[in-house]
């Protein structure tokens, strides 16, 4: 009896510390598998970039207040410009100031219509289809009608705040060699106004329907090899909208627009064109429509021009943007290398139109963009309208 009285509690307890202790080793096995994270090769290798750069940036180092101490705190990313004592370079500090004021004169936005995305750098990839039209009499009772072939190019652009810069090249040109098309492209975009600069080359085959009032009136179809393209120019303009429109939300993607809004803007716009033949390369078909005793047009001019339009963006939910852009511009056009008897200057009358729709992921963005430009050409006899039409698909990243 005395011996069961004292196995009794001690079953006892062995039975409640069972209860007591398996739950918490379970509870803190199960802790530890959930606290361990699965990292793949580029998730390791970004924490331990990211580890070292916060090793580097929290260790010990001078903060002696003298002429280099500015040096010493931003190589450990202790920078503030708003601290006196700091020993920033005059320099230094005139940049900085002139950035200040520069931001808040050029790239304000009224937060309720615009957003900043909060970084700087954007990468995007697109695939850019475009064609270079021609209609019209290039000579006397001779009408035309010339496309080239479409286009494919892919490229790559890299932006870094309000500047971009970017570069394609035609599919054709890194499959089978040779030259047929490229281009480049530059821009500045801020909150006021919106700089571009540009040059593009085409030398692809062109579809030519020639009809002849003088032989038989009749359409005639062919395709014209040896005619070369080029053109290059700066376009600038100003938005008087400026608080609420953000152009730079539908082309640039470095802003965020909130709510619908539109502006008016002008500016003036520079171009030099310049279209080419070889006449060793002519078809047989072209030189029946050429009359005798005279050279193909040399289309050749530039281009100085005011401009005035309309952009507006269409805010379709939180994540998708609709802008349309249309802008006519009127100038002067001097004819480089006028036959005798030609005029060297007239008025250049052109029309630019612009559209595209933008998808907001976090940091990705994708788009659609289409894009015209139209330019009439005239000089004694000839009579042409010369027009750029291109599509473009692209996604990018912001970091």
């Amino acid at each position: 009896m005395l011996m069961l009285m004292l196995c009794v509690p001690v079953l006892s307890w062995g039975q409640e510390a069972e209860q007591l202790v398996m739950p918490v080793q379970q509870d803190t096995v199960m802790v530890q598998q959930d606290s361990v994270p699965h990292l793949n090769k580029l998730q390791q290798l970004k924490q331990g970039v990211t580890q070292r750069i916060n090793d580097k940036l929290n260790e010990p180092y001078d903060t002696t207040r003298d002429s280099r101490y500015w040096w010493r705190a931003m190589k450990h990313g202790k920078i503030n410009f708003k601290d006196s004592t700091m020993g920033y370079p005059k320099f230094v500090m005139f940049c900085y100031n002139t950035y200040v004021w520069g931001d808040k004169a050029f790239n304000s936005y009224d937060t309720a219509y615009v957003k900043g995305t909060g970084k700087n750098w954007k990468l995007i990839l697109k695939s850019e289809n475009w064609v270079d039209s021609y209609v019209g009499t290039p000579f006397k009772d001779v009408r035309v009608l010339m496309n080239s072939n479409l286009v494919s190019n892919i490229g790559v652009s890299l932006s870094f705040m309000a500047v971009s810069l970017g570069y394609s090249i035609s599919i054709s040109n890194l499959l089978h060699g040779g030259k047929v098309s490229n281009k480049a492209e530059f821009s500045f975009t801020c909150a006021r106004f919106t700089a571009d600069a540009y040059y593009w080359e085409n030398q692809n085959e062109i579809n030519v329907i020639y009809t002849d009032k003088n032989i038989d009136d009749e359409r005639h179809k062919f395709r014209q090899s040896g005619i070369s393209r080029k053109a290059m120019g700066l376009t600038a303009y100003y938005f008087f909208n400026n608080r609420r429109y953000a152009q730079a939300a539908a082309y640039c993607f470095s802003k965020y627009q909130r709510r619908s809004a539109g502006s008016f803007l002008a500016g003036l716009s520079l171009q030099h064109f310049d279209v080419k033949v070889d006449v060793d390369q002519l078809a047989d078909e072209a030189h029946a429509y050429i009359p005798e005793g005279t050279a193909p047009p040399r289309i050749l001019y530039n281009d100085y021009c005011l401009l005035v339009g309309y952009g507006y963006n269409w805010v379709l939910g939180p994540k998708w943007l609709l802008n349309v852009t249309f802008t006519p511009y009127l100038g002067y056009r001097y004819n480089i290398l006028p036959q005798p008897g030609e005029k060297q200057s007239d008025i250049s009358l052109n029309l630019r139109g612009r559209i595209g729709v933008v998808y907001n992921h976090k940091n990705f963005f994708m788009g659609l963009q289409g894009y015209a430009d139209h330019h009439r050409y005239s000089k004694n006899d000839s009579r042409l309208v010369n027009s750029l039409i291109q599509f473009t698909a692209l996604a990018g990243i912001r970091f």
